[in-house]
């Protein structure tokens, strides 16, 4: 009796163990963002530029060439590699603590010039690698090592909504937010990607996909209550859909 192969690992994910904690959702992105690469046949031609926390490893994971930026300024770096490399598909992968915090800056002003680079944005709600501290993203009531009582909206403001805000700013040709706790979920969060990339490819704009992701550890959850949790909790303060599309609002 013979086999049938149904299912593999595209040829850019090098085969080796992951450091990601059981339930966390950056492999899943991985397998996305290296499946779209291969597909649209870009792997050869690609810079990531990989930011600082959980996400800074991805360079051991997709066989890619690759840059480490320093805390939060992906964009700025991603900026200088497109700029100079103009033949190259450039995106960065950046979490929600290096990204809309100290990173803030450089992500509003990559967008809103409309760098024709992409970004992958994973937002789980904490300060991953350094032990779970509260984000910019984090919700209020949400417990963290820096806020054991939970967010308080009076002392820390609200949970900021970064798609709205990449949405907003006259460069960004495409901004989607995507949620990766559900198979129907991750095959649309696909299809954001590769709507993002082809507005690079095609010299549209800039392209921003946010993925709503479980970080069961720091969350003291199990995996799947932590994609409970995405569903009931994350989703309604964090809407799904494309915020922003130049080639449907017609201001390509």
């Amino acid at each position: 009796m013979s086999e049938k192969l149904v299912f593999d690992a595209p040829e850019i994910m090098i085969d080796r163990p992951t450091h990601y904690c059981p339930g966390c959702h950056h492999g899943v992105a991985h397998r996305l963002v290296g499946e779209v690469l291969t597909e649209m046949g870009l792997v050869d031609d690609t810079l990531c530029v990989g930011s600082i926390g959980c996400s800074v490893f991805i360079y051991n994971y997709l066989d890619v060439d690759a840059v480490e930026a320093p805390h939060g300024r992906a964009p700025a770096v991603a900026t200088g590699l497109k700029r100079a490399h103009k033949d190259k598909f450039v995106f960065t992968y950046q979490g929600d603590g290096d990204l809309a915090s100290i990173g803030l800056a450089e992500i509003v002003h990559a967008a809103n010039r409309g760098e024709k680079i992409s970004v992958v944005f994973v937002n789980n709600t904490v300060y991953g690698m350094t032990g779970g501290q509260m984000a910019p993203t984090t919700l209020v009531g949400q417990k963290s090592t820096t806020c054991p009582d939970g967010r308080c909206a009076d002392e820390h403001g609200q949970a900021i909504r970064m798609s709205e805000i990449i949405g907003g700013l006259g460069g960004t040709a495409y901004c989607e937010r995507v949620s990766l706790d559900s198979v129907k979920n991750i095959r649309r969060a696909k299809k954001a990607l590769r709507k993002a990339f082809e507005m690079q490819i095609n010299g549209t704009g800039f392209g921003f996909v946010e993925m709503l992701s479980a970080c069961p550890t720091n969350w003291k959850m199990d995996p799947v209550s932590a994609n409970t949790r995405i569903t009931e909790e994350m989703i309604p303060y964090f809407p799904l859909g494309v915020f922003k599309d130049v080639t449907k609002d017609g201001e390509e």
